[in-house]
């Protein structure tokens, strides 16, 4: 509402030119501009603290010999990324990655094909919604103790095959090297593949519904509104997902250290690293293993970005 209008309903009537100067004052000034970077300041602070400042400092513990007790911290230049890439058995470790890896393309996969049902109208839908998300929301440690009283011998998965009459299947699910990381992975799928269902789920109902219905009266079959419509609409999503795929199956360490303490060949890069920082007293070295690792994700984040590039959708 205008000044003139609100002088108007007051019952006097006020020309534009004879507006009091605080009326026609417009909003500005720094009080108003710099209200923005009042709300922004707590936050960022925290982010700084809490995270810039710690890897800049694991940068300088990389740079070291540090043992994580010492009070003097001898500077060692590159020695410590030296020794990370000249000692195979520090590398060998990203072999264990490749199972989650190939694990995250099943997890996504099966979040995009339910996220697909659901999104049309189905029975009991919400219900299933829930039943999916509902792993992503229990503890890591809850799961991984779960799923190891399922993996052990004459355990759940021993009992389930037993009553099929499938004895002869059962083993050591975590013992065996030749299978224990696909248990492991397979554990990894269960606990995350909510959260890449929520996504898929989010950005398949935003899309309009009139599309849906253009191409029913089209004749269009479900599959072909999933080719033409739904996977067009949520490559963002997909390709973010495709990222934390990436950096997830580098990074993974909760359920392998609790399931199996990274024994008999199940050590992630990151199991390693932490033994090597806290057990072996190695903080230098450790932190050179997380700057490399870090280095990893980001190198593989924009080769991904160049690859798979971000455009926009058109669907009209």
């Amino acid at each position: 509402m205008s000044n003139v209008v609100r002088a108007e309903a007051a019952g006097t009537r006020i020309e534009a030119g004879q507006l009091p100067a605080t009326a026609r004052k417009p909003r500005g000034g720094w009080g108003w501009r710099g209200t923005p970077y009042v709300f922004l300041a707590v936050p960022l602070v925290l982010l700084v603290v809490f995270t810039y400042l710690p890897v800049v400092n694991m940068f300088w513990y990389s740079l070291t010999s540090w043992d994580g007790l010492d009070k003097t911290k001898e500077f060692v230049g590159l020695d410590n990324y030296v020794a990370v890439f000249t000692r195979p058995e520090l590398f060998r470790v990203f072999y264990v990655s490749l199972y989650y890896f190939a694990a995250s393309f099943v997890q996504m996969a099966l979040a995009l094909y339910f996220a697909t049902i659901l999104s049309f109208s189905t029975r009991f839908r919400n219900l299933f919604k829930g039943i999916l998300f509902f792993p992503y929301l229990i503890n890591g440690v809850a799961i991984a103790l779960i799923f190891v009283f399922f993996f052990k011998p004459d355990g759940t998965l021993d009992s389930i095959l037993a009553l099929f009459g499938a004895e002869n299947l059962q083993q050591q699910w975590l013992g065996n090297p030749d299978i224990n990381n696909i248990s492991l992975a397979s554990t990894s799928v269960w606990r995350y593949m909510g959260l890449n269902f929520v996504l898929f789920l989010g950005a398949i109902q935003s899309i309009p519904g009139q599309l849906y219905e253009a191409a029913e009266l089209d004749g269009a079959s479900r599959f072909q509104q999933f080719r033409y419509i739904i996977a067009p609409s949520i490559k963002p999503i997909i390709g973010l997902s495709f990222i934390l795929a990436i950096s997830g199956s580098l990074a993974v360490f909760e359920i392998p250290f609790i399931m199996t303490g990274g024994a008999n060949g199940t050590a992630t890069f990151v199991i390693q690293t932490v033994d090597m920082a806290f057990e072996s007293l190695k903080v230098g070295l450790g932190s050179a293993m997380a700057v490399i690792l870090l280095v990893i994700v980001l190198v593989v984040t924009w080769v991904q970005r160049k690859v798979v590039p971000e455009e926009k959708v058109n669907l009209t």
